[in-house]
């Protein structure tokens, strides 16, 4: 097997995810939960984490704070993902899901992170700087915490140039909107799923060619060279100048949304990282996520999960 490039991600906002479950949901009365299941959360830490699972090896720099921060470390300690932790002045949130067990109903809330200081985001761009590897990948995935500014991701891509570095991007909300209005360096792998790119392009996309057509335009605008356009159950596509592939997902008992789409990403970047053409990256990151519906809570997949979704993922050139 091909030796693996470097794989730094980077987390802004990351949470620790709490997932329990309950009888019913229902208001007013008091509702006896299941044990909590602890997982550690937060965009580039799934990603980080999905990497380890599937055998590959990754870093996960992660922003932390106060107490809630240090729980952070130690879930990502006893799962053995190797952390680069920069130390900020807001305390580090909390994410928490309930299923329903009477609909199979999930019901998501994510409380927002206190915001960081300018010296928070000095200490992040410096330490993204210093701690990628020369040619190696850089994903950076999740929310931009509050505090920092809207561009902040196109502020570590200028850091990096010196690194000659593979930047990935799944992002979301205002952050994400910046980098699509207002490109400067394209990104070499732009993530997005079909209601983000909906609300980017101001109408629905009903057909795979709409996607298609949506992932063509930013390229030629010069926001990516890639991008990954996840469409929900029915798949993924990637597009970039010479290349449009649609992986068919596999029909799968869900249980679980979270963490899918950093599965995705973490195993699509540990088989570019491998040498992997991006048909075969495509298939495995749509494999991942497949599978990770499948899991409980945060729990993501393991590589003997994604590799029994692989054969199912079909990839169509288009």
């Amino acid at each position: 097997m091909k030796a693996q490039a470097d794989i730094l991600t980077v987390t802004l906002n990351p949470a620790v995810d709490l997932a329990t479950h309950v009888a019913q949901v229902v208001a007013g009365p008091k509702l006896r939960c299941a044990t909590p299941r602890f997982d550690p959360g937060g965009g580039g830490v799934n990603v980080a984490r999905a990497v380890c699972k599937l055998g590959g090896s990754a870093q996960a720099l992660v922003a932390v704070g106060g107490a809630m921060g240090d729980r952070l470390l130690q879930l990502l300690a006893a799962e053995d993902v190797p952390a680069l932790p920069v130390r900020v002045s807001g305390e580090t949130r909390q994410s928490f899901a309930v299923t329903d067990d009477s609909t199979g109903g999930q019901f998501r809330f994510s409380v927002p992170g206190q915001p960081l200081t300018a010296a928070d985001a000095d200490s992040l761009r410096t330490a993204v700087a210093e701690r990628a590897a020369q040619d190696g990948f850089v994903v950076i995935s999740g929310s931009v915490a509050p505090g920092l500014s809207v561009d902040f991701p196109s502020q570590i891509m200028a850091a990096l140039v010196p690194r000659n570095a593979r930047v990935v991007i799944d992002t979301s909300s205002h952050a994400l909107d910046w980098l699509i209005s207002h490109p400067t360096t394209p990104v070499d792998v732009l993530r997005i799923d079909q209601s983000e790119a909906e609300e980017a392009a101001g109408h629905a996309m009903t057909r795979v060619a709409d996607s298609v057509g949506f992932a063509q335009n930013l390229i030629a605008r010069g926001v990516a060279h890639a991008v990954v356009a996840g469409r929900g159950p029915e798949g993924s596509l990637l597009v970039s100048k010479k290349d449009k592939f649609f992986c068919h997902a596999p029909v799968v008992d869900e249980r679980s949304k979270i963490g899918a789409g950093d599965a995705l990403v973490g195993a699509l970047t540990l088989a570019l990282a491998r040498g992997a053409a991006p048909d075969r990256a495509l298939q495995w990151g749509v494999a991942a996520s497949s599978a990770t519906v499948s899991t409980e809570g945060t729990a993501l997949c393991d590589l003997a999960q994604a590799k029994a979704r692989l054969d199912g993922c079909r990839v169509e050139v288009i």
